[in-house]
């Protein structure tokens, strides 16, 4: 999941990076509205996490620019104001949701989860097909009643593919998200990973699967 944070406060914004990264979310940053505007723009991002006090402008001003643009990646608003009408004028700028200053890092990871699900980016709590038992909470794959472990990367890559299951998943989009880099070592490390997932899950029979549609991408199959 790709995450973009705009926070002025540079300790903040090191804890939300920080906090993000150790639950798998690959985390870009801007400090302005400005800077803001450009990262939402130029690159695609799961969730936006906003500020609505930066030194430039309102985080509010952003809110709206950003869906101006025609941008419609789920937004959610930081702010130490909390009466009804800051978090109306919030959900009006077009944000999807409001957390209050302080909150707790786990109830942020929770909503940026929330709001990545509204929009298909994340994997279901769990997966039973045939003898296979995924528990993406917990993260324990089971296949014929046997646990089944699995590497942070074999972890990344089902989880992108069990997000969009019976869709299309393109090779350069797990590249991008997962390894940050679409080279040849990189796409190579890919074909690995996808070798081992495909052997792990055989345990369980047919009852999940990782098809290659060449020339377009991935997709991951259930069968009941």
């Amino acid at each position: 999941m790709r995450v973009l944070v705009v926070e002025d406060n540079g300790p903040t914004r090191d804890l939300l990076v920080r906090a993000l990264g150790s639950d798998q979310m690959t985390v870009e940053t801007a400090s302005r509205l400005s800077t803001g505007l450009k990262r939402a723009m130029a690159n695609q991002h799961d969730v936006i996490v906003l500020d609505l006090m930066l030194p430039d402008g309102d985080g509010l001003e952003l809110c709206r620019m950003i869906r101006t643009e025609g941008i419609q990646t789920p937004l959610l608003c930081l702010s130490a104001r909390d009466d009804v009408a800051d978090r109306v004028r919030g959900l009006d700028a077009g944000a999807d949701d409001y957390l209050k200053k302080p909150f707790a890092l786990a109830e942020l990871r929770a909503r940026i989860r929330a709001l990545a699900r509204r929009r298909g980016l994340s994997p279901p709590a769990r997966i039973e097909a045939g003898s296979v038992r995924i528990d993406f909470t917990a993260r324990r794959l089971q296949c014929g009643g046997r646990d089944v472990p699995l590497t942070a990367r074999e972890w990344a890559v089902l989880e992108s593919l069990a997000a969009r299951k019976g869709r299309i998943v393109p090779r350069t989009e797990l590249l991008d998200t997962i390894w940050r880099g679409a080279g040849r070592p990189e796409s190579d490390s890919l074909d690995v990973i996808l070798s081992r997932l495909r052997r792990k899950l055989g345990v369980g029979g047919d009852a999940c699967v990782i098809r290659t549609l060449r020339g377009e991408g991935l997709v991951f199959e259930t069968v009941p």
